[in-house]
């Protein structure tokens, strides 16, 4: 098949055209950027003046959208809370032109997504037919990319939205600063330590949106997370077993905060 990721330059993009190449896939890149070409994959720019990608992209079967300023880089201030808003709807509205601009229509459109639509609670357990949304800015932010997205539909293009966990790997996601605390001697619990982490490793993530591309009776919102989610206490205990380090400072949520910006 022909596969167009935007957001192949990232994290999980990066792992996820690796496996696609090694199943024998027609890889695209959409990227901002020049690059060069490969035998394995084709870079095509967008998101420029002047750039009309779809005349390069020809009959595409699956467009990947992961696309979007990451959330685990800088302080979460009304800036970057609008850089992370913003390049999401930009990008999939200029997907959305290109599938209209499309002869013949990708047979369908995985978009990115997060559990950061649901409310915070230590108590509910949320499924793909939940209906309650978190009335905050990752909530709001999912919840608008989300409805964006599903104008897919009305080009007959199949939607899924990969509602992911907390990505977890060594060279990219949540975990390198989560970790970096407990490297620094300072790793300890943040609040009380009873908030869930529905995590996912990368790797299952990027296995999951290949599974999504396979499976034609699949769409909708997606939950992608381990099936054993952890406390924050049991999870910072186990980062800090693994390097060797101590779980003994407690952090105050308003410490939190002050490091990680405003998230309302």
């Amino acid at each position: 098949m022909k596969i167009v990721i935007a957001g192949g330059s990232g994290f999980i993009g990066r792992k996820l055209a690796d496996l696609l190449i090694e199943e024998g896939h027609e890889i695209i890149i959409l990227t901002r950027n020049d690059k060069i070409s490969s035998k394995d994959v084709l870079y095509v720019n967008w998101l420029k003046e002047g750039n009309n990608p779809e005349k390069e992209l020809g009959n595409v079967d699956v467009l990947v959208n992961l696309a979007g300023v990451s959330i685990n880089q800088g302080r979460w201030t009304m800036k970057h809370q609008k850089q992370i808003y913003d390049s999401r709807m930009i990008a999939t509205e200029e997907l959305l032109r290109i599938i209209a601009a499309s002869p013949r229509k990708p047979a369908v459109l995985i978009n990115a997504s997060a559990i950061g639509i649901y409310p915070v609670s230590l108590d509910a357990v949320y499924t793909e037919d939940s209906k309650e949304t978190a009335d905050d800015f990752l909530g709001r932010t999912v919840n608008d990319w989300e409805s964006k997205a599903k104008k897919a539909n009305e080009y007959g293009v199949r939607t899924v939205f990969m509602r992911f966990g907390v990505v977890l790997g060594n060279e990219g996601g949540a975990l390198p600063l989560m970790a970096l605390p407990y490297k620094l001697f300072a790793g300890g619990t943040v609040g009380a330590g009873e908030q869930w982490v529905s995590w996912v490793h990368f790797l299952d993530a990027v296995r999951a949106i290949v599974f999504a591309i396979e499976n034609d009776n699949l769409y909708g919102p997606v939950n992608v997370t381990s099936p054993a989610p952890l406390r924050m206490k049991s999870f910072g205990k186990i980062i800090g077993s693994v390097l060797k380090r101590p779980h003994w400072l407690p952090v105050p949520s308003f410490i939190m905060k002050l490091a990680l910006g405003q998230k309302k």
